[in-house]
């Protein structure tokens, strides 16, 4: 059993956890490093395989032993697609789902912090927001612009509707020029992006937990008052 809870953490980044406090079960699942698409990145660079998360993401769902999931980023952002993937599958969990900021949570990080039913972050941790960004060479410069800015709606609508941040101000952040040199966005910390709106609180891991547990033992009571 150690074993596998070893190479689960080695493989994935995911492992259960036993919970002495609350009888619950919980999934652990980290999101760390460059969020990795559909192409394949050098084997020197930590990065986050979406199609290895979204298997697990769904067995944690279907596993009736697991009451809650617990979902630790420190991630420079990465493929948006992929990103935005791993973000709507946590959204649409029915498992409670806390998420905690550690580090940072960049770019494409920023759905994925807020698409837990609550979001925490370090004191030190950061968000960077800006606006969709790709490189290489286009052909048809006016239709790659106007994909670049629908999916960047995607983005700020997916943020608005996980967060109480709303569209408006997140525009305005992502559009700022004067936070990043030679750049546009903004860059929040811990208590900031709080203030924003754009995370719950401020805490660490025990909080995190605590919570946790709370919006496990809500959706115990509701399951039985239902029945």
């Amino acid at each position: 059993m150690e074993n596998e809870k070893n190479e689960g953490i080695k493989e994935f980044g995911s492992t259960r956890l036993s919970d002495g406090k609350s009888g619950s079960g919980i999934e652990l699942f980290t999101i760390i490093g460059e969020i990795e698409g559909h192409e394949v990145l050098s084997g020197s660079t930590k990065a986050t395989k979406y199609e290895h998360l979204l298997p697990k993401l769904a067995q944690a769902e279907e596993d009736e032993n697991v009451e809650g999931i617990l979902i630790l980023l420190n991630t420079l952002g990465g493929d948006v697609e992929a990103g935005l993937a791993i973000a709507e599958m946590i959204a649409s969990l029915s498992k409670p789902t806390v998420s905690l900021v550690l580090g940072g949570s960049h770019s494409i990080g920023g759905p994925l912090a807020v698409s837990a039913d609550y979001s925490f972050i370090v004191p030190t941790g950061t968000m960077t927001i800006h606006p969709v960004r790709s490189t290489g060479m286009f052909i048809g410069v006016i239709q790659s612009y106007r994909n670049m800015e629908k999916t960047q709606d995607r983005i700020i609508r997916f943020i608005a509707e996980h967060s109480k941040i709303t569209q408006e101000r997140l525009t305005e952040l992502m559009l700022d020029p004067t936070q990043l040199v030679k750049d546009v966005g903004t860059m929040l910390e811990g208590e900031e992006a709080v203030r924003e709106g754009l995370i719950d609180a401020v805490g660490g891991v025990s909080d995190a937990f605590a919570k946790l547990r709370e919006l496990i033992r809500i959706e115990k009571n509701n399951d039985m008052k239902s029945k």
